[in-house]
């Protein structure tokens, strides 16, 4: 791969932000637990959660890390309508290299979420580009949710 170092460099810094355009809700709650085989009642029954010492249902922790579930963007080529930084690298693929997510508090139905990516760092490394991500979470009252540290990986199409 042969992208000029200066090319690389202009990409650390990137930010953008997506702010939903209203809260969670039950329902996307209760979708996404089921989406993803989770049954746990903390989800889906407030009961539950009262007792648990919530105050009212929570969202299972991945949910609001999924832009496509709440930040309203149109869909790409390929039918994706979350965040993507939509970095060309003519001759390579993207493999995504991991996620390494961190939860501050519970996000609950009421949530206004917005998601905040910035891109930390990017570098050529054995002939492949590392792009660390790092996005934050927030809710309507500016309270730290959670917090997702990715890497992407383009590698060399041979």
């Amino acid at each position: 791969m042969n992208l000029p170092a200066e090319e690389i460099r202009a990409l650390v810094g990137r930010e953008v932000a997506y702010t939903a355009p209203e809260p969670l809700g039950r329902a996307a709650l209760r979708y996404f637990a089921l989406a993803v085989g989770d049954d746990n009642p903390l989800y889906t029954d407030a009961g539950h959660a009262r007792a648990h010492g919530y105050r009212d249902v929570v969202a299972p922790p991945t949910l609001i890390c999924e832009t496509n579930q709440y930040a309203g963007l149109p869909m790409d080529a390929d039918g994706y309508a979350g965040h993507s930084w939509h970095i060309d690298v003519p001759g390579a693929r993207l493999v995504r290299g991991g996620n390494d997510y961190t939860f501050h508090q519970p996000v609950h139905p009421d949530d206004v979420i917005t998601a905040t990516w910035r891109i930390e760092s990017a570098e050529e490394k054995a002939g492949k580009l590392f792009v660390t991500s790092r996005a934050t979470y927030t809710n309507q009252r500016g309270e730290l949710l959670a917090v997702n540290e990715e890497t992407l990986i383009y590698v060399e199409i041979p």
